[in-house]
């Protein structure tokens, strides 16, 4: 009877871990499908993607689920997206995308290509200045651009230069971001593959771009009640994205950050289910593509005093493949790194952690500047990691190998800390 009692116990175990891994998948999926048109901001998709998690914390059992509600100001592209060069039609996401802060562009352009392998400025003004490069699009390597700043400054002024905009080559698959969308500049910023690009004369554009002012957002917010009230353990993640490229192109982001969203759905699951010593805070973020603004906004109005978080967890694009884990910590989550190695060198849930520094590249990082501990998890260079910000960040790319490793190492670590 012992025997059959402990194979049962063991086989409910086994059931509910694989239940939490379908249970996790789902959430994935559902966030990273067209009904949230990628998670951005232009067709409500972040927002629509938030009611979704409202229920979800609700269904997981947490005691209280709160919106905190926030607006920003955002460039968006979901109106028109078409370019021709050449004549031939390219495909948004794939051919080209826009720079965040662009704003549209219409009519057709001469191309006038920048020589990087002899380059010199001066020459580059006076070709533009000649007849047949008035109001063309200049062609240029980003890298290159960005190195030589101050040669290419006066091609991004109204007045300044006669060209349109700025064609910027990007190696496939082209990227695209948000993060400093909060305003529009004064020409037109195109990124394309350089395979696109190559040798052509004519451009032609219908591209639209819609600025929204003051446009809400919320960030969900779920507690599970612990035994003790004095401190708390909070774990986040962001589940909005890129939103849309067009009418018909969106940004799936299933590794980024579906991945880490669904963790902190099922870890608060796992609370609720398992009463824990103190209180556990669960927040998904909004806004952290347009440049953290969900979690800056938190961190100036949070809903406890921030001197009470005994560790803060945040969980972005854990949905990957590499053994190695990467991590940045916050000087005051030093004190805990060296429980994270203990831990994972005795589990061997990674082969290691690959601790960087410290940046403002997610959601922990607001929470760090005001001297909270806190960890951040993302799994990178992995197989998905290439998609990224890409039209690829799809359920089908995403990989799900980081996820039990993640979720037993925080477990473990707040069990032990």
């Amino acid at each position: 009877m012992k025997k059959l009692f402990f194979f049962l116990l063991a086989f409910v175990a086994l059931q509910l871990n694989a239940q939490d891994m379908a249970h996790y998948k789902q959430i994935v999926k559902e966030l990273s499908s067209s009904e949230y048109q990628g998670r951005g901001y232009a067709k409500n998709g972040a927002n629509m993607a938030g009611k979704y998690l409202v229920k979800e914390f609700e269904k997981a059992g947490a005691n209280v689920v709160v919106c905190q509600p926030f607006s920003i100001d955002i460039n968006t592209f979901a109106g028109e997206m078409r370019l021709w060069a050449d004549g031939k039609e390219l495909t948004p996401g794939v051919d080209f995308s826009m720079r965040e802060y662009s704003p549209g562009v219409h009519g057709e352009f001469p191309v006038y290509h920048v020589d990087t392998v002899n380059f010199d400025p001066e020459k580059m003004y006076a070709d533009l200045a000649k007849p047949e490069y008035a109001n063309c699009l200049v062609v240029c390597e980003f890298w290159f651009a960005y190195r030589h700043g101050k040669d290419f400054s006066r091609l991004q002024k109204a007045g300044e230069c006669t060209n349109v905009g700025l064609i910027q080559t990007w190696t496939s698959p082209i990227k695209f971001y948000k993060a400093y969308g909060h305003r529009v500049v004064e020409k037109p910023i195109i990124w394309m593959t350089p395979e696109a690009v190559k040798g052509i004369k004519t451009v032609r554009t219908d591209i639209d771009n819609e600025f929204l002012k003051d446009y809400e957002l919320f960030n969900v917010i779920a507690k599970v009640e612990g035994r003790r009230h004095d401190s708390c353990y909070v774990f986040t993640a962001h589940y909005d994205h890129l939103g849309n490229l067009g009418e018909k192109v969106y940004y799936p982001g299933a590794n980024d950050n579906a991945s880490g969203t669904a963790a902190i759905v099922t870890l608060a699951e796992y609370y609720a289910q398992n009463r824990p010593e103190y209180d556990m805070y669960f927040i998904a973020f909004s806004g952290e593509d347009s440049g953290l603004c969900g979690s800056e906004f938190y961190a100036q109005h949070p809903l406890v005093p921030l001197e009470q978080i005994k560790y803060l967890f945040n969980l972005d694009m854990i949905g990957d493949n590499n053994p190695v884990q990467y991590c940045e910590v916050s000087d005051e989550g030093m004190r805990g790194f060296a429980l994270f190695e203990q831990i994972n060198g005795e589990q061997h849930y990674f082969k290691s952690l690959n601790r960087g520094e410290l940046a403002g590249n997610s959601d922990h990082y607001p929470f760090a500047t005001r001297h909270v501990p806190c960890i951040f998890l993302e799994n990178q260079e992995g197989d998905a990691f290439p998609y990224y910000h890409t039209i690829y960040d799809t359920y089908e790319t995403v990989r799900f190998d980081s996820y039990e490793p993640v979720f037993r190492l925080v477990r473990d670590f707040v069990e032990r800390y």
